[in-house]
């Protein structure tokens, strides 16, 4: 039987000894199946070098083994004991700026440095030898947050590694100078041992040195990751994982998520975001997507507040439980949580945990029953009624390319596009309509969707271009603007940008781009609107671009909508042009929510998509297919009314005419709801 695993990180180092037998029992109560044990516990391991004390580990597994509780053994390496900065303070970080960092936090450690990694592999490779073959061990859980506090390194370690890596990657110095552009500003490197990575210059650093420099930084976090893995693979088949941290610019997932047997996220929504859901629901459906499709597992999340924010808002009644079903809804087969008892003391101890400072006469301990009791509820469903294991279909994607992330958001660029922010515009709006979306990289095979959108992807290669044109052979193009302005080396795309495979596609070319001036720049003089006005029947009438706008030349495509103001007065923003039996569209501006919203949905129907009918009426309604299940789940603050006959499998209800209220979770069994 498969299951939905519950729990969450569990650090029994920070309690005394008889708290533990206790953590156990209430495990039991809440229906806690898994358990995220060893964290930070490095100095604990390992007091003094080379001397290791695994007694205390020994028993808490074996206490959690006793108790039915499954366990994710971590390795324990993403936070080193003070012991080794004192012995070794080349394995400290350094900020471009020149600053050395200290002990006292977390992660105070060089990724390239080879002290700490020999010092990690020989910690994981004691762990392995001990518990490879613990009854209890469920998962391996790999270092945490690979790069949340240290992506970037500047110490002459990681200048000696980057060197070695560019050799790697260009081979000879002239090949870096040319993809480089050193020809500018009397760059020009005579050979490898001249280049350092891009600390603090006097003014705009090399961009394709900033972007290589980024990409080596995620090479090099993921060649700790790969080192421990084979350690652990020399004696243990036992899965294993390092957890994501949702849309996380330092490092590239899409690289990463071939090296996981299986994905895992922490995610932290502010509820005080009204956005949040819509924002955390982007975030669910790329870590299915960098799984490929296969459930995901949710690491981390917080019971209720934070302490990290400079406001840290408390969760509502049932937002716990309401967040953590869209987890499942888009693909988890795992929910958990930092942490199981809240700490007493150090840098966290006001992040909420399963076990409050309260106690379990809370709000809070209810509703972690109530999840626990639900969730084993639903992993005891099987075959054709199972909802772990289960998948969730989508038609359309949108690519997420992280050379475009890093480019788009370098100094010296056009204007300060948020590239995560463009990409939940486009999220949003299409999951707005009903439609689940998936992530994509555009050089992937998209013959499964009916639409490929492409946000803003501005450093695109050769085979990117050619692989997004041929879909729009057979499928619906949706690309953004910004999109294919450079190659994969950041050299600008000459004679109107796109390349020549999606200009022909798209039958347009771009002449310049003309971003709108931020509102705060009004008062200077410049006269241009923070919003660029645009129309078109496809908008109801008159609409807003934001961001970004363009001058587009069109040559054989239809003009769906227009700028009608200023210089843009009468060029086209958004275009569409038949291509085989598919389409390819361009939109040369950002439309505002509504606008977008309503865009996205002709662009469903021209792709013979059947939009979802609605499944309530009233209240702030998410609703997705996973399997043969709807999850309905009301973010609003006004009750909603279901309209979809069925059974609601947590309370065995029939779901017709039932009132969901704020917060409310249904999950309705039916193959016949869209």
């Amino acid at each position: 039987m498969m299951t939905i695993w519950y729990g969450g990180d569990y650090n029994p180092e920070q309690w005394p000894r008889e708290i533990w037998d206790d953590d156990v029992r209430l495990m039991n109560q809440a229906g806690v199946s898994l358990a995220t044990v060893g964290v930070f516990s490095w100095a604990r391991l390992e007091p003094r070098p080379g001397e290791y004390d695994f007694g205390w580990l020994d028993e808490v597994l074996d206490l959690l083994h006793a108790g039915g509780v499954r366990v994710d053994l971590a390795t324990a390496t993403a936070s080193p004991p003070p012991w080794l900065a004192l012995r070794h303070p080349e394995t400290l970080p350094v900020t471009e700026n020149g600053v050395r960092l200290s002990v006292g936090s977390r992660q105070q450690y060089c990724p390239s440095s080879p002290v700490y990694r020999e010092r990690a592999a020989e910690l994981v490779r004691r762990l392995v030898e001990r518990y490879a073959d613990h009854p209890a061990l469920e998962l391996w859980h790999v270092n945490n947050e690979y790069g949340c506090h240290v992506s970037h390194c500047y110490c002459e370690v990681s200048a000696e590694a980057f060197r070695s890596w560019l050799r790697a990657k260009y081979g000879q110095i002239d090949e870096l100078n040319r993809v480089w552009g050193t020809a500018f500003w009397s760059q020009h490197y005579d050979s490898f041992d001249e280049v350092s990575p891009p600390r603090a210059a006097p003014t705009f650093r090399n961009p394709t040195q900033l972007l290589d420099f980024d990409r080596f930084s995620s090479d090099e976090l993921l060649a700790c990751y790969r080192a421990e893995v084979a350690i652990i693979r020399e004696r243990s088949e036992v899965p294993i994982t390092t957890n994501f941290m949702g849309f996380f610019k330092a490092v590239d997932y899409w690289a990463w998520a071939r090296e996981v047997d299986v994905v895992s996220d922490d995610t932290y929504p502010d509820p005080a975001d009204p956005d949040s859901p819509a924002y955390a629901a982007m975030v669910r459906d790329l870590m299915r997507s960098l799984g490929g499709g296969k459930p995901w597992l949710l690491m981390e999340q917080s019971p209720s507040a934070v302490n990290w924010r400079r406001r840290n808002a408390a969760k509502a009644p049932g937002q716990m439980r309401a967040w953590s079903y869209q987890s499942v809804a888009r693909g988890a087969d795992g929910i958990l949580f930092f942490q199981w008892r809240q700490s007493a003391a150090g840098s966290e101890k006001f992040h909420s945990g399963l076990v409050p400072h309260s106690g379990t006469d809370t709000r809070l301990w209810r509703e972690v029953e109530q999840l626990g009791q639900e969730l084993a509820l639903l992993s005891a469903r099987t075959g054709n009624e199972a909802i772990a294991g289960s998948r969730v279909l989508s038609h359309v994607a949108i690519t997420l390319d992280w050379d475009s992330w890093w480019a788009l958001e370098q100094p010296a660029s056009p204007t300060d596009v948020s590239y995560v922010q463009t990409l939940f515009a486009w999220h949003r709006a299409l999951t707005s309509l009903g439609l689940t979306v998936d992530f994509v990289r555009s050089d992937a095979d998209l013959s499964a969707y009916r639409i490929v959108v492409a946000p803003a992807h501005v450093a695109a290669s050769d085979a990117q271009v050619a692989n997004l044109a041929a879909f729009a052979e057979t499928g619906t193009l949706v690309v953004g603007f910004g999109t294919a302005i450079t190659d994969e080396n950041l050299h600008v795309r000459l004679g109107g940008y796109l390349g020549e495979p999606l200009r022909r596609a798209l039958g347009l070319w771009i002449e310049e781009f003309a971003p709108p001036a931020a509102p705060d720049l009004q008062n200077l003089g410049s006269g241009i609107p923070p919003d660029v006005p645009i129309r078109g029947d496809i908008f109801g009438g008159a609409a807003a671009g934001q961001v970004w706008a363009e001058f587009v030349r069109v040559e054989d495509a239809e003009t769906v909508a227009t700028f009608t103001e200023g210089a843009l007065a009468g060029w086209p923003a958004v275009t569409r042009r038949t291509t085989g039996s598919g389409a390819g569209w361009y939109v040369a501006t950002l439309p505002e929510p509504d606008a977008l919203r309503r865009l996205a949905a002709s662009i469903a129907l021209d792709a013979g998509l059947e939009l979802p009918a609605p499944v309530t009426r009233g209240g702030q309604v998410e609703s997705v297919r996973r399997g043969e299940h709807v999850f309905v789940i009301n973010h609003g603050e006004e009750p909603a009314e279901i309209l979809v006959d069925g059974t609601d499998v947590i309370t065995g209800a029939p779901t017709s005419g039932m009132r969901l209220h704020p917060q409310g979770v249904v999950i309705i069994a039916t193959a016949g709801t869209p």
